[in-house]
């Protein structure tokens, strides 16, 4: 039997930190939404449900106090660090998980791996989508095809014991990236150290200079 010596002083039990879906504790985001509008970011924002990670959050990366915010979601508290860039702990390949899905108004149409289907209905049947790189970008731009859904499993460095982070991207220049990426994890095969980045790029487009923030993941080796 194990002891019983809180039960006389619950106060000072250990506090079992809060994790909502699949046993994460928050996640790392590159945009936000203005008025109902997408808008990227150049430093990490960070939602969790748990006030003390939003702290610690804090505490490493800077930012202002957290916040609440209007989600349907179990991550209620946000905060916009000051860190463009943190360094992660993978586990392995397995901490990355690639789809390509067409969603609606309801949520997941059509799923597929760019070649198959991969949906419970539809599971082997030819995907849908154009064959080249460029038109799936453009069916995806119309709604009438997939786009990337790249979903990473990941630990802070800096505070390794505060638990298990999520980042959603359906950037199509990560899709293109995370092909070296997961070559190099499964070349380490066991936990990988890696930087987790917002990068800034520009170019020009007829005669006007614009810029976008991708997503980089940068590995740096086997971790100690």
């Amino acid at each position: 039997m194990g002891l019983r010596i809180f039960e006389t002083d619950p106060e000072a039990a250990p506090k079992e930190r809060k994790r909502f879906a699949d046993d994460l504790v928050g996640r790392f985001r590159s945009g936000y939404s203005i008025n109902g509008r997408p808008a990227s970011l150049t430093e990490w924002r960070v939602t969790t449900g748990d006030p003390d990670v939003a702290d610690t959050i804090v505490s490493l990366y800077g930012g202002d106090a957290p916040q609440t915010w209007d989600t349907k979601g179990e991550d209620t508290l946000e905060v916009f660090t000051k860190a463009p860039k943190v360094k992660i702990l993978l586990d392995g390949p397995e901490s990355i998980r690639q789809e390509m899905v067409l969603w609606g108004r309801a949520g997941a149409i059509r799923r597929c791996d760019g070649v198959e289907q991969t949906g419970d209905e539809a599971k082997g049947k030819p995907c849908e989508c154009p064959a080249s790189f460029t038109e799936r970008k453009e069916a995806a731009k119309r709604g009438t095809g997939c786009q990337p859904n790249i979903s990473v499993f990941f630990r802070l460095v800096d505070d390794e014991q505060l638990g298990r982070f999520k980042f959603v991207s359906g950037s199509w220049s990560l899709v293109k990236d995370i092909v070296s990426v997961e070559k190099r994890l499964a070349t380490i095969d066991g936990p990988a150290y890696a930087w987790l980045g917002l990068e800034v790029v520009e170019f020009d487009a007829g005669g006007q200079r614009r810029k976008f923030t991708k997503p980089v993941i940068d590995v740096l080796g086997a971790a100690a």
